[in-house]
């Protein structure tokens, strides 16, 4: 009993607990209907939902066909369609069918915003900062005001591996920004599993992962460069054989992990040329300078109070990018009054500055070169990252840090200070309560479409009608219970044997639409006649079948057309 009251207080379980009750609360209603409900929208939440089941399904059933998914048939790499949470795939092992995914995805959701919390005050921790310090870290980066605006991408939201790791590493190399480096702190277990960890945040998309495995590159040239200079100075080693075989190993992993997934998404490309996406992308989503103030609609605090310079923004949900007014107002406070050394302030100045710079893509100065567009040319990747202004993720954890700096540096003087100690309590405690009000959501939760029986019935591979952007991520989760293979799917571009089908099937029931459908491999049409209206399909269910050699079948409500 001793000894599991000391691991409920121990200091890493209260953290790991109190992240998970914020996030729960802090998200919510996501669990008040986890079944029935999905948070943000019907249009990538449920693609998602449908990516986590299938990796779960694949795992289990034939992991070597893991791309090759059961959507956009006759296809292959359809899985790496568009950016993925491979990462979530051991979820997937659990339960199936529609609710199901749709339960998996909500857990899921709140746990990213937890891990996110929980990495932020590990890292803000190792660096030096005290506890009061790394709660505030940590809820300010987890559920700043800006990722509101991304409620309906998980891969978006799952950033808490880029805190984790960076904190492991750093834990394993003795390193933190308030007494430095101190060698006989050299954890190689720990810096193995920082490796790991980043690995496994590349597997939660590339949106994310590819920024962080350029840092993480960069770090490594930096410290080889230290070490390097040591070396050449005094002739003494600042790391040891087993740091140096730890990271080697850790590395292998990481780089094989970025290159599989590196090279898969190359293939899709080579595959599908209309995939690839040029510079006009950037372009069209880079941020103004403004839209670092500027909070999303879904902001409890802030939505409507910055409700007019939305509107002046030509793409609110990627360049309406407050980190939080306390936030700013903390890092600002960080420069100059913080328990960090000096030249480490700066360094996380500069580095919130260039961040800062390199999100505004192709509204810097000169139109992003040198800038964004440099990085698009020179950094294998980079170009395939289009929204510039989501590396408010890295800009927000150093003005997290900064902010950790000037709290620390507060809460060691308190007592010196000869204030009364129930006000210096409040002061202490105050940023904490003002980021949480500033993470405040009113994030809508929809009503997921109900999967319609006639799916069930009919016999893959099969052909949804309508095939159109509104229905295909509906018909991507509806898989699920099954996973039939069907024509249907929804990504950011339209492969050209999806337009095609589109195209001929305008016209369906006829004989060259079947002729081509028999050809392609499709065996059933399942028709929804409730989605019909406004579409090119629209009327479909009057036309007549006979002297097609054909079969048309209504199972509640939806038509289902056999063509075997």
């Amino acid at each position: 009993m001793r000894a599991a009251s000391r691991l409920l207080r121990h200091e890493w379980t209260v953290a790991t607990i109190a992240s998970v009750v914020v996030a729960v609360v802090l998200t919510w209603p996501t669990l008040k209907q986890p079944w029935t409900t999905i948070p943000g929208d019907i249009g990538d939440p449920p693609l998602q939902a449908w990516q986590v089941a299938w990796a779960g399904h694949a795992l289990v059933t034939d992991p070597l066909s893991l791309w090759h998914s059961n959507t956009f048939f006759p296809n292959l790499y359809t899985y790496a369609y568009t950016d993925i949470v491979l990462g979530y795939a051991p979820a997937g092992l659990f339960g199936h069918g529609v609710a199901a995914a749709i339960f998996r995805y909500n857990l899921l959701y709140v746990f990213a915003h937890a891990l996110a919390c929980f990495g932020a005050y590990a890292l803000v921790r190792q660096l030096g900062g005290i506890r009061t310090a790394a709660a505030v870290a940590g809820v300010a980066w987890a559920f700043a005001p800006w990722r509101l605006a991304h409620s309906g991408h998980l891969n978006i939201l799952s950033i808490g591996g880029v805190a984790l790791c960076l904190a492991m590493l750093a834990r394993g190399h003795g390193w933190s920004l308030r007494d430095g480096h101190r060698p006989e702190l050299h954890r190689p277990g720990w810096i193995l599993a920082g490796w790991l960890v980043a690995a496994w945040q590349l597997t939660l998309g590339l949106a994310i992962g590819l920024p962080l495995a350029y840092f993480l590159a960069g770090t490594v040239l930096v410290v080889l460069a230290a070490v390097g200079w040591a070396r050449w100075r005094t002739g003494t080693w600042l790391l040891g054989r087993r740091v140096v075989l730890a990271n080697l190993l850790g590395g292998v992993v990481f780089g094989a992990v970025l290159i599989w997934l590196g090279t898969t998404f190359l293939r899709v490309v080579e595959l599908n040329p209309e995939a690839n996406r040029d510079l006009s992308w950037t372009e069209m989503f880079s941020p103004p300078l403004r839209g670092y103030f500027v909070a999303p609609a879904d902001s409890w605090l802030w939505g409507d109070h910055f409700a007019a310079a939305r509107a002046q923004l030509s793409w609110p949900p990627e360049m309406a990018l407050l980190p939080g007014v306390t936030l700013i107002v903390l890092a600002v406070a960080g420069l100059s009054y913080s328990t960090f050394r000096v030249r480490h302030r700066v360094l996380l100045g500069l580095g919130v500055l260039v961040s800062g710079a390199l999100g505004l893509g192709t509204n810097l100065v000169g139109q992003g070169d040198p800038g964004y567009l440099t990085l698009s040319r020179l950094l294998p990747g980079w170009d395939a990252l289009r929204t510039p202004g989501r590396l408010m993720v890295w800009t927000s954890l150093l003005l997290a840090i900064l902010a950790a700096g000037a709290i620390s540096e507060f809460g060691r003087n308190r007592p010196r200070l000869g204030w009364p100690r129930s006000v210096s309590a409040v002061a202490l405690l105050l940023p904490l309560v003002l980021v949480l009000v500033e993470g405040v959501n009113r994030t809508p939760h929809p009503t997921v479409p109900t999967a319609p029986p006639a799916l069930r019935a009919a016999t893959e591979p099969i052909l949804v009608l309508p095939s159109n952007g509104v229905a295909e991520s509906d018909i991507m989760l509806w898989t699920t219970d099954g996973f039939p293979r069907v024509a249907n799917g929804s990504v950011t571009f339209l492969p050209a044997n999806q337009q095609q089908i589109r195209t001929v099937t305008t016209t369906f029931p006829d004989p060259v639409s079947i002729t081509f459908l028999r050809q392609v491999g499709i065996r059933s049409v399942v028709v929804l006649p409730d989605r019909l209206a406004g579409t090119p399909w629209d009327g479909l269910p009057t036309r007549p079948v006979d002297g097609l050699g054909i079969t048309r079948e209504e199972i509640a409500g939806a038509l289902v057309y056999r063509l075997d």
